[in-house]
């Protein structure tokens, strides 16, 4: 299929040829009939990604932050590969379409039928696309004698709508909309439709024409000296009740006028990208109230909501983002007497396949337009890739991927790129773009959508898995039962089912499998493990992560997803502590600080050895990121071995301290080229997998443990 993509990095704009997306548990599979293109925040994308290496840090500053803790903390090498790797990354544009249902994934049976008209929300999911996969939050059904090139304005009708709900005005009420360009003018109709008294203000004349036509019952320009009294006229001395600010612009001025034209204790309304700075005396005067309008509505920026199906009580939240979608398409029917008239505001009609034009006109700045809509040519159905013909290719790891995010762009298929003894067969993400983009940048034969076209090729003798934690064991089985070999990021498994799941397929498969515990492979740990293993008697090893908070939105943080960090990062150290010290663990304690956000990020985890060994596993997220990440302590038979954040090694034995330092380096290409290794010699798996299996299980048992606050015994 095709879609619209921009690079982050250069911000070239392209038609791309990409795999299709496959339908999700949740979501629908929708056909693009005809999309928006949101001149105003596409253009702030596109210029945000045009802008060299400096203008962006200029731009943002937060994460120039962000970009300076990490180089502190994980070295100035590293730190530029992930921030190339993000920059890397293929930027889908569009948030707004409408088209066809082609697919009802699962769960969504009986609510939604294949062939029936929707429009579709969600920046990254409403993609200038001719096929996208959308959750059901951001869906809503298109009446019959709704138009899809009307229908497709749904997005940015909802965040119009929702703005003009933040004003809290009724019948009668004065609202100024400060700018009306497309959000602007499809704000002067939803208030208008409210009852509210509408006065347009816009520098250009054009634009207030037609807002008049649209329902205001004025339009003035914001720069005339006489402004203020015109509206003073109008409200009988007044002033406005509510002030909308729906104009793009990096002045202030539209605040500066917000004050100027607002009654006492006035709602101001931030729809707009503008400059910030308000004019404090009058806001403090008249007591204004300032709120910054949140996009679409309540479940905007919630992946509960948005990306899980989450659903809001109506008593509570009677208007959610799915709510005004529903609502502002209902509106455009023109069966109603009253009616939101969007193809008033459409200015300009491209094919789909003209849409680089059609972007040059929108970001060229020459021609005057508003509504921009693509029109999206009928393609015949796409097909999964041609298997190649099954060819003698002994001695060769002929690798599938699963999953292409940030880590494994940055750190594992670089790596995989330059090792001879790797074919890189294919490529599967949910995004056709994000595949296509990997397939090209590290010369995949094939890209694709769905895992079977990994799974399924008989050519392929080795799978890397770096999807989403929840599928990481269905994954690692399926492809264990074809056959195939598997490097599986951590965690294996999210519960012992799965677990018991992937041991079966294992038992079945003339494959091996490896989990994407790098650390074992890091020098240091090398080292450290050598030196404590010289030490007679127990060891006790103290291992401290100041691992840095996530946001509390993250999908590490759902149980359906990523499992939590106890699951997904945790596991990395359970790990290392069984390669340090070298017995079976046999049981685990742990407790956790007390939870204020949400999730249990600190805790403590005791694990105890066959030899009578001892690992403390504390991980933290309430530390500093600019200090160090890791840290542990080992000791043992008068030895103690100190290693710092893979940065700093110190063996002291016998009264005398050896140091030793270097690049950061955590394993992860020794990892990559142990497994590639295995393959191609035909085995065995470079980690013994029963103990895979075992650090599996003892990691499930710290969750098991902080729910019960018993020991869990492995045995």
């Amino acid at each position: 299929m095709k879609q619209v993509i921009q690079s982050a990095r250069s911000g070239k704009l392209a038609l791309a040829e990409v795999p299709p997306p496959a339908v999700a548990a949740g979501g629908l599979l929708v056909r693009t009939r005809a999309s928006l293109i949101s001149a105003g925040t596409e253009r702030m994308i596109i210029d945000f990604a045009r802008k060299s290496l400096a203008g962006k840090a200029r731009a943002r500053p937060d994460l120039v932050r962000k970009v300076v803790d990490k180089a502190r903390r994980d070295g100035v090498a590293a730190t530029f590969k992930a921030v190339m790797a993000r920059l890397d990354s293929p930027l889908p544009l569009g948030y707004s379409a409408a088209g066809e249902v082609v697919a009802v994934g699962r769960g969504l049976e009986g609510r939604f039928r294949v062939g029936q008209r929707v429009a579709v929300a969600g920046a990254g999911l409403a993609n200038h696309a001719d096929l996208n996969a959308v959750p059901a939050n951001l869906v809503a059904p298109v009446p019959d004698d709704v138009p899809d090139a009307e229908a497709c304005f749904g997005t940015l009708g909802a965040i119009a709508l929702h703005g003009a709900r933040n004003c809290r005005t009724g019948l009668g009420d004065v609202v100024a909309v400060i700018g009306v360009g497309l959000l602007g003018q499809l704000a002067v109709q939803l208030l208008g439709l409210a009852g509210a008294r509408v006065i347009a203000l816009d520098t250009n004349p054009e634009r207030r024409d037609l807002a008049l036509r649209m329902g205001a019952e004025a339009a003035l320009d914001p720069t005339d000296d006489g402004v203020e009294a015109a509206v003073r006229t109008l409200t009988d001395g007044l002033g406005c009740d509510a002030l909308l600010i729906a104009a793009a612009t990096e002045s202030s001025a539209p605040f500066q006028t917000a004050a100027e034209l607002a009654r006492d204790r006035a709602r101001v309304v931030m729809l707009g990208m503008t400059g910030t700075e308000f004019p404090y005396r009058e806001f403090m005067q008249k007591e204004l109230n300032l709120i910054v309008s949140r996009s679409y509505g309540p479940g905007r920026y919630d992946d509960d909501f948005e990306g899980r199906g989450l659903k809001y009580p109506p008593g509570f939240v009677r208007w959610t983002e799915t709510e005004n979608l529903r609502e502002v398409v209902r509106l455009m029917a023109p069966s109603r007497r009253n009616r939101l008239d969007v193809a008033a505001l459409t200015t300009h009609r491209f094919s789909f396949d003209d849409a680089e034009r059609a972007y040059g006109m929108v970001t060229g700045g020459d021609t005057p337009h508003l509504g921009v809509i693509l029109a999206y040519p009928d393609r015949p159905e796409s097909s999964a890739p041609a298997f190649a013909t099954p060819r003698a290719t002994a001695g060769r790891c002929r690798l599938g991927v699963l999953g292409a995010g940030n880590f494994a762009r940055a750190v594992l298929l670089p790596a995989l790129k330059e090792m001879r003894e790797v074919d890189l067969r294919g490529v599967v993400t949910t995004r056709g773009a994000t595949a296509e983009h990997a397939r090209a940048a590290f010369g995949f034969g094939f890209a694709a959508t769905d895992p079977a076209a990994v799974l399924d090729d008989p050519t392929i003798n080795a799978v890397l898995i770096a999807t989403r934690h929840a599928s990481h064991a269905d994954l690692a089985a399926r492809a264990l039962t074809a056959g195939k070999s598997v490097l599986v990021e951590k965690p294996l498994a999210l519960d012992r089912a799965q677990v018991n799941a992937v041991v079966a397929a294992r038992r079945e498969s003339t494959g091996f499998f490896q989990v994407g515990f790098n650390r074992r492979f890091a020098p240091m740990s090398l080292r450290m493990r050598d030196a404590l293993a010289g030490a007679s008697g127990p060891r006790v090893v103290q291992m401290r992560i100041n691992a840095g908070a996530l946001p509390a939105e993250s999908w590490i943080n759902a149980a359906e997803e990523g499992g939590g960090r106890i699951l997904g990062e945790v596991c990395h150290f359970v790990d290392l502590a069984r390669f340090l010290i070298g017995a079976p663990i046999r049981s685990v304690q742990a407790d956790a600080a007390a939870v204020i956000d949400g999730v249990c990020d600190d805790l403590a985890a005791t694990l105890r050895f066959a030899d009578g060994s001892l690992a403390a596993i504390t991980y933290t997220a309430r530390g500093d990121t600019a200090f160090s990440k890791e840290r542990f302590e080992g000791f043992a038979g008068g030895t103690v071995v100190v290693l710092d954040n893979f940065r700093r090694l110190s063996i002291t034995e016998a009264g005398r301290t050896t140091n030793g330092g270097g690049a950061q380096d955590k394993g992860f290409k020794d990892a990559l080229a142990a497994f590639v290794g295995a393959v191609a010699a035909g085995g065995p798996a470079p980690i013994e997998e029963a103990e895979l299996v075992e650090t599996a299980l003892a990691t499930i048992a710290v969750t098991e443990a902080l729910r019960s606050g018993h020991r869990i015994d492995l045995d």
